[in-house]
């Protein structure tokens, strides 16, 4: 390998990464302690030859005893959407792993329909002094407050699930939300012939401050503008969420528009207009995100056609990863990485994997 190469990549977790395995896996087989398989052992020495890798920082972290503490901010998942179970599975597989480094997580979770919620919760986390933090952004105007709070204090942190605009997080890793979408656009512009129309569905409670909702919008109207023939496009935005609210807003679109051939649901709550169409006999292709087991169970009876899904519990392990490797041996992350956009149907959704 080139001497000359990024820095950030000759590090612990990009030799955990070549080898297929664990952090601490690395770590002990750089202090030759025990636990670790021979031929493990041997690749692993390999590859930091390879590297021309000089394990004095790690070494340097390992003699300094510092205690780092990362916070992670997450909403909680909900009887209305499972989703972020699976980011969570992501960030205490990571804590997992470096608690052996001597790394200390600390998980707060705040209401995805509150605003009050986002801000009680951040205030909390700015008390305790974190070295580093990860959160999924929500609410617009108080994400972008945080995230210059933290800026001005001189916390490291990275976002998941959603970005921010003109953003200074040290890196972002999660979907492109415009790109999906676009995606989603795509694939419904497969779906629909002349005289059809299209149902767009934002369901929140604060929808005007969901930035991840509108750039998905955004980028699926935006296909359409590409074409030659535009379909009907209508939009709904529910903001209230208990199932009579929803079948409310639903019934009236049917009612308003006669030829509604695709909806296309831009959150995890697809399944809130899966069970409306299973209930009421209607007939539409639908379009959704996130691979939940409320979603698979209308996903395998065919109400739902196709999932958009963009492995949450990878984004939060390696976001976790990466601020962990920013705090203790100073890399520098790429700004953005961005997770594949998948898409789920119900013949190959039990072989996915989040």
């Amino acid at each position: 390998m080139n001497k000359k190469e990024p820095e950030e990549l000759v590090g612990v977790k990009e030799i955990a990464r070549r080898a297929n395995v664990s952090i601490g896996t690395v770590d002990r087989a750089i202090h030759n302690r025990p636990g670790v398989a021979k031929k493990t052992r041997e690749t692993i020495l390999q590859i930091i030859n390879e590297l021309d890798y000089q394990p004095n920082l790690l070494a340097k972290r390992l003699a300094s005893r510092k205690t780092l503490r990362i916070a992670t901010l997450i909403p909680t998942a909900s009887e209305e959407t499972s989703f972020w179970h699976a980011p969570l599975q992501g960030i205490e597989k990571a804590g997992t792993e470096l608690s052996q480094q001597g790394i200390i997580s600390d998980h707060y979770f705040y209401d995805q329909d509150s605003i009050g919620s986002f801000v009680e919760k951040t205030g909390i986390i700015l008390q305790s002094k974190p070295d580093g933090i990860l959160f999924a952004p929500s609410f617009m105007e108080e994400s972008v407050s945080f995230s210059r709070t933290c800026k001005r204090l001189d916390i490291p942190y990275v976002l998941i699930d959603s970005d921010l605009p003109n953003d200074e997080s040290i890196n972002y890793t999660g979907p492109n939300l415009f790109d999906s979408g676009y995606l989603s656009g795509h694939l419904a512009s497969y779906l629909v012939q002349p005289g059809d129309e299209i149902l767009i569905v934002n369901i929140s409670k604060e929808i005007d401050d969901h930035h991840h909702l509108l750039k998905k919008e955004e980028g699926f109207r935006a296909y359409f503008e590409t074409q030659a023939t535009i379909p009907g496009i209508h939009k709904v935005d529910i903001r209230k969420t208990d199932p009579a609210s929803m079948d409310e807003h639903l019934a009236r679109e049917f009612h308003n528009a006669a030829h509604i051939k695709v909806i296309f649901v831009t959150n995890s709550r697809v399944s809130a207009v899966a069970r409306f169409l299973e209930k009421t006999g209607k007939k539409a292709l639908l379009i959704g995100y996130d691979y939940i087991d409320e979603n698979l169970a209308y996903l395998e009876k065919g109400v739902i056609d196709f999932l958009i899904c963009q492995k949450p519990v990878e984004q939060a392990y390696r976001a976790m990863l990466t601020l962990y490797q920013h705090l203790a041996y100073g890399t520098v992350p790429q700004k953005k990485e961005f997770m594949p956009i998948d898409i789920i149907t119900r013949t190959n959704y039990h072989v996915y994997r989040n």
